[in-house]
């Protein structure tokens, strides 16, 4: 006897919608997300989709109406509850476009819990496009199949970030002139990366950020890293010691 196919396939389109999620809803969608699965996916009556809200978790919806310019489906039941996340935030100073979108890409694809961008006095971007790397994460999110967004925070400059230190967070901060392995440092509980710009930071910065308790400069590798290499490498790195990839 032939074996039940697995419901939903895992070619079911998956998208996130701004709305908590219930069994019954009906969802109506328009614009992008509407093209998408109308005229890439090319989604018919009676389809499966999944979504997620950034709420309740992942739900598995049907197609009701597949018109040209809007598609209506129906929540049908749950699939996953949202995700725990480590508590791992990702500081970063922003970089040029194309560099910073694949760095807040990367670091909803690795699994930290919050990002923000890290004014600092060799920064080159001083207002970066939240809108836009929101879109990134989101996009990120639908692919990788997380059911919790990165939370993305306002730019701070890095002297009023060290001022409002929490003292439970450990503070990992890359350092270009060396420091230990992440992963002999690294503890379990609510932790912080920060990363410098391109530039990397003045002395008077790193001065500052070795003075906080809670900061442990850390080194990756042998070789000179650009920021956001260097990003996605620390989180990889921090996950791989004490986050969720044990």
């Amino acid at each position: 006897m032939p074996a039940t196919p697995a419901w939903p396939p895992a070619s079911t389109p998956r998208l996130f919608v701004e709305r908590p999620l219930a069994p019954g809803e009906s969802i109506t969608l328009d614009g992008p997300h509407a093209n998408y699965l109308g005229a890439v996916m090319r989604v018919k009556a009676g389809d499966p989709v999944k979504l997620f809200d950034d709420v309740t978790g992942e739900w598995l919806a049907e197609v009701a109406d597949a018109g040209k310019r809007r598609i209506t489906l129906t929540v049908m039941r749950e699939l996953r509850l949202r995700e725990a996340v480590p508590d791992l935030w990702l500081l970063a100073a922003p970089l040029k476009k194309g560099r910073i979108d694949w760095l807040v890409e990367k670091a909803c694809e690795l699994g930290v819990a919050r990002v923000r961008p890290v004014i600092t006095r060799r920064t080159i971007v001083d207002k970066p496009n939240l809108d836009r790397l929101r879109a990134h994460m989101i996009e990120a999110a639908e692919q990788c199949g997380r059911t919790a967004l990165p939370a993305l925070d306002e730019p701070i400059a890095l002297e009023a970030l060290l001022a409002g230190w929490h003292g439970h967070r450990q503070l990992l901060f890359a350092d270009e002139h060396g420091g230990a392995p992440l992963a002999s440092v690294a503890r379990p509980g609510p932790a912080a990366i920060l990363i410098g710009p391109e530039g990397g930071f003045t002395p008077e910065e790193a001065a500052s950020i070795r003075a906080l308790p809670e900061a442990t400069a850390i080194g990756l590798g042998p070789r000179i890293l650009r920021a956001d290499t260097a990003a996605a490498a620390a989180v990889a790195l921090w996950m791989g010691a004490v986050g969720d990839w044990r």
